[in-house]
């Protein structure tokens, strides 16, 4: 069995995600070192969006402008404090890891947002206002800004239908579900995936489906579709941003990545931050 993951510079302060190893022989939780702090009480800033927003590469922009500590990232924090206590294993496929973190959410109302606020961190390494990639939907944002007050958010949005198109051109090994081999048509087979006809609409499916040829298998579109439509079971992107609108000014920007580059929209952070 390999090792449990790691978080470097941070570590468990709560009885409720010590189980994970997070560092290499941490302190006894509750010992709090003059050079940590919660990362509740940090002013983070927090990214918000579901996968194929543009986050990475919006990230990677803010990188190159400089200046900017990121913390270890959300899949991460998810591997460390909610999957690897659970199952003691690591788990690549998405549909089995979105079935893993909402066991986690069922205790843990807040997830994300509750397991990271939880954290202490090494200050030195991280600074006082590092940022983080990322939270999603409502429960999650909405527990971080009641619970976080110097946290502050920016969303990222995209059209599911885009996000697809993004999963399928990035070509990230983590993004893959289980049986996914098509029996019939690509579009016979999206028609029958649970829920679809409430996220994409018949002219976005046609477009899906016209993805098909040499360079992109219809194994390879219905997959990213399964991940977008388990995702959306989990999340509700557009309620996240309607409450980050209503938060008081300064505490929230949300942006659009298809109107906005990742240049953009990381000149927008900057600016804004």
């Amino acid at each position: 069995m390999s090792d449990s993951p790691s978080l470097p510079h941070l570590r468990a302060d709560t009885a409720s995600i010590n189980a994970a190893r997070l560092s290499a022989a941490p302190p006894e939780p509750g010992e709090r070192l003059q050079h940590e702090r919660a990362l509740g009480e940090l002013p983070l800033t927090v990214l918000v969006g579901v996968t194929g927003v543009g986050k990475s590469t919006a990230l990677e922009a803010l990188r190159e402008l400089g200046g900017q500590r990121v913390l270890p990232n959300r899949r991460e924090v998810t591997d460390a404090v909610m999957i690897w206590p659970q199952v003691g294993r690591a788990v690549t496929d998405r549909e089995e890891r979105f079935a893993l973190t909402a066991q986690y959410r069922a205790a843990h109302p807040g997830g994300m947002a509750q397991a990271l606020g939880s954290l202490l961190a090494d200050t030195r390494h991280w600074g006082l206002s590092p940022l983080f990639d990322g939270l999603r939907g409502l429960d999650e944002v909405r527990h971080a800004a009641q619970r976080f007050p110097a946290w502050r958010f920016v969303a990222l949005g995209a059209p599911d239908a885009v996000r697809v198109r993004r999963l399928l051109g990035r070509a990230d090994r983590f993004d893959q579900v289980a049986g996914t081999a098509t029996g019939g048509t690509l579009r016979a087979e999206l028609d029958g995936l649970a829920g679809v006809s409430g996220v994409f609409s018949p002219a976005e499916l046609d477009g899906l489906t016209a993805l098909e040829g040499p360079e992109c298998a219809a194994a390879e579109v219905l997959a990213k579709v399964r991940i977008v439509l388990s995702e959306r079971r989990q999340y509700d992107p557009a309620a996240a941003e309607e409450f980050l609108r209503g938060l008081t000014p300064g505490r929230a920007l949300v942006l659009d990545t298809v109107a906005l580059n990742p240049a953009q929209v990381a000149r927008a952070v900057q600016e804004w931050a």
